[in-house]
């Protein structure tokens, strides 16, 4: 599921009396917290059990008046930026640019451009040896949650206008699972499922990084 989606399903739950935010947040891989209840005055418990029957979600725990809701498949996230492509986390920000040298890690406007380049790399090498991205399952690794929890958080940045430094750290994530989950099989490897699976979250981040290029005002570029 994606932010939007869990929002819409909290606000289902809430029915006509929430107001238009009711401040969700991604605070890891596949979980999302609100004060829902504490802004409407709708008995929190009440909330997490018409939650827990929209399908997609696992379970929604109560804190006094915050709920923490988890969704049932956190990787599904990464299948659901893909799909939503371009209108993933969209949102109106002021142009940014950060100066295009230097060209080394020292730099975060390179930290971003590059990993871009890196993800849209993934996808031409996928293609080049027949792979096929898949359903993200088994995403287990700490970098892997790392940089789900990054795109879970990424609608709500670009709603409120602060996208670049966010931007640095999305590209940061997934420097970390580019270097240390290969999406491609390394040495005598087989394909296997992991590996469709890192192939669709790649597309996943190339495409939220494509976004939040574009929103800032940069044309993305595959090749630096």
């Amino acid at each position: 599921m994606t932010p939007a989606e869990v929002n819409a399903a909290l606000m289902g739950a809430v029915g006509e009396v929430g107001p238009p935010d009711l401040g969700l947040r991604c605070l890891g891989a596949g979980i999302y917290g609100s004060p829902a209840a504490l802004r409407t005055g709708v008995d929190a418990r009440v909330l997490a059990g018409r939650l827990e029957k929209v399908p997609g979600i696992a379970r929604v725990d109560v804190d006094g008046g915050f709920l923490r809701i988890a969704v049932a498949c956190p990787g599904d996230l990464a299948a659901d930026v893909v799909a939503e492509g371009e209108r993933y986390g969209w949102g109106s920000v002021r142009s940014f640019s950060w100066p295009d040298r230097p060209r080394t890690f020292e730099n975060p406007g390179f930290r971003v451009r590059y990993a871009f380049a890196r993800a849209a790399a993934v996808g031409r090498r996928a293609r080049d040896f027949g792979m096929r991205g898949g359903r993200p399952v088994g995403l287990e690794r700490p970098e892997e949650q790392a940089l789900l929890a990054l795109l879970g958080e990424m609608p709500g940045w670009a709603r409120h206008g602060e996208l670049s430094g966010f931007l640095v750290r999305l590209a940061d994530g997934f420097h970390d699972v580019y270097e240390r989950c290969p999406a491609l099989p390394q040495g005598e490897e087989k394909p296997g499922a992991v590996h469709a699976a890192r192939i669709t979250l790649a597309e996943a981040a190339r495409i939220a990084l494509s976004n939040g290029l574009k929103m800032i005002g940069e044309i993305p570029r595959e090749r630096l």
